[in-house]
């Protein structure tokens, strides 16, 4: 299945037999809350999803946003009416990034049938579609979270890729050569990664680039077809959007360093390179 979804399409679905749910994800670092642009318009039928409090559990050694309670996340992905047989598109403001946070912990915890709605809710308004302020009271869906899903580092296993195959750092070229870190405490990357920011990945509007561009771009970045390869970022929010990328670029499989650099840098044994 493709993971990415048009607003075209979208809108078909909705008003298909078998709709989707739909999950309103709009997050952004640092704030504001994403609850306060959902009540100020929102596509209908969606439920907003707190990438803080239902995405995540509490920072600490896993770093800042930690994989979330299995139970908790059906909990919460439940109430907003998800279940185990219907489709399932999550959106955000534009670029993808914080829903393919909710796309990979579906897929990671069990459901095959999720999508991320391409350009988010600017590309949706731009089309002109439906938009509501009316927050909707969904059936209790009947989803249980069974993880292993997608494939998923620890440490060691991020440093061992890093090695012997293909580990992307996929923040900004400052944060990675450790010029800059506006975030966590300590600057630099994982000794051996490879620098692909997450923003060359869509254009201005927030829409992915084409496949055969993205698959020249992590071809030039030395990804092949059945190579192994795994990606992080801060928190492992934005990695999960390159999972997503590689996908739909025609290269599954890639396994995501959920606890990322956030988690990396709570062990001071652990090497920390900078520079390019």
């Amino acid at each position: 299945m493709n993971p990415v979804i048009d607003t075209t399409e979208l809108a078909a679905a909705l008003r298909s037999p078998n709709p989707p749910v739909v999950l309103d994800v709009r997050w952004k670092l640092g704030g504001p809350p994403g609850i306060d642009a959902y009540r100020e318009g929102h596509i209908p039928g969606a439920c907003f999803c707190d990438l803080d409090r239902e995405l995540s559990a509490t920072p600490g050694a896993d770093g800042r946003h930690p994989l979330p309670d299995p139970d908790a996340f059906a909990a919460a992905m439940r109430r907003a009416g998800v279940s185990t047989g219907r489709p399932v598109v999550a959106y955000d403001g534009a670029d993808g990034v914080a829903a393919a946070r909710a796309w990979w912990l579906l897929r990671y915890f069990g459901h095959a049938e999720v999508r991320v709605l391409d350009g988010g809710y600017q590309a949706w308004t731009a089309a002109g579609m439906p938009t509501t302020t009316e927050e909707p009271t969904p059936d209790a869906g009947d989803f249980a979270a069974k993880p292993g899903g997608m494939p998923l580092l620890d440490a060691d296993g991020a440093a061992a890729l890093a090695r012997d195959g293909v580990l992307l750092d996929v923040r900004t070229a400052e944060r990675f050569r450790g010029d800059s870190e506006p975030v966590d405490p300590v600057a630099g990357h994982i000794p051996g990664a490879v620098n692909a920011p997450e923003t060359d990945n869509a254009r201005a509007d927030g829409r992915l680039r084409a496949p055969e561009e993205l698959r020249a771009r992590f071809a030039a970045l030395g990804l092949t077809p059945g190579a192994a390869v795994g990606a992080y970022c801060g928190s492992g929010v934005t990695a999960s959007h390159t999972v997503l990328v590689l996908e739909r670029s025609g290269l599954p499989g890639a396994a995501l360093y959920a606890s990322s650099w956030s988690g990396w840098i709570t062990d001071p044994t652990r090497p920390v390179a900078t520079g390019e």
